[in-house]
């Protein structure tokens, strides 16, 4: 069984300060994917590189604590490819993907963070050119194998995928054009939202993320932005889903899914 985990640090000095090495290893992820570093390679160098027996691969941003991207592993990949080959989004640490493959099969987990739109509207077109550049990337990547995409997409897809949907129809996240971008990614046949796959009429406990502002966590007014995206014949893998809450490591929750298979 292949545990892999996904979860938005918040910042990693932050998240290992409040338990997660120790959680890394109770909860024992073959594969954890990690969003929003925020911190640069001296910064990792000596103290962030092993999470329990888990190695850690990175691509951080160029700013000082902003972004960055990593995917912690017990198994050696057979290559790394860092970045989208976008200077504008990988200057920004947005995208890490592992491979391992074999004369038998390829395979790619990819660590990944989408541009949050919520400061403005300079970023919100940020983020759609993010989603312009990133949509043939994973088209190619479900082209040259088995996938699996983990990480913070910052859009919440349906009205199932957050508390409150009406009262957020017009702000970054639920927007129309980037519900339909999802739509459109999710409706060719190539990639499986695999949580949703395994809980298709879900609502509430799937959240994975919370605002600081109002008790959106005590009172669970929470959204979903946290994904599992996968190759169809992956997907169909897939056994369990479980969203942790029982700790806090940061405004996200980490979301672990068992797939029937091994890297």
């Amino acid at each position: 069984m292949l545990r892999v985990t996904s979860l938005n640090l918040n910042g990693i000095r932050s998240a290992v300060s409040k338990g997660l090495p120790a959680w890394t290893v109770a909860a024992a992820p073959d594969v954890l994917c990690v969003q929003e570093l925020k911190a640069q390679p001296p910064d990792l160098a000596g103290r962030f590189e092993v999470l329990g027996d888990l190695r850690g691969y990175f691509h951080c941003a160029a700013k000082k604590g902003y972004s960055g991207v990593g995917i912690y592993t017990r198994h050696e990949p057979s290559d790394v490819v860092v970045g989208i080959g976008v200077p504008e989004f990988d200057d920004e640490g947005r995208y890490l993907e592992l491979r391992f493959d074999t004369p038998q099969r390829k395979l790619s987990v990819v660590s990944v963070y989408f541009p949050s739109g919520s400061s403005g509207d300079e970023r919100q077109a940020a983020k759609y050119r993010f989603l312009d550049q990133i949509e043939p990337v994973l088209a190619q990547l479900a082209a040259r194998g088995e996938a699996l995409v983990c990480g913070d997409v910052n859009i919440a897809h349906t009205e199932k995928d957050l508390k409150n949907w009406r009262g957020n129809q017009n702000n970054s996240g639920f927007l129309p054009e980037e519900r339909a971008w999802m739509t459109r990614l999710l409706g060719d046949g190539r990639w499986v939202d695999v949580y949703r796959r395994l809980h298709p009429d879900a609502e509430g406990e799937g959240y994975t993320w919370w605002s600081n502002r109002g008790q959106a966590w005590a009172k669970n007014v929470g959204w979903r932005i946290d994904y599992h995206l996968a190759t169809p014949a992956l997907a169909a893998l897939a056994r369990r889903a479980e969203v942790y809450k029982a700790q806090r490591f940061s405004d996200h929750a980490p979301l672990t899914i068992e797939y029937d298979t091994a890297l």
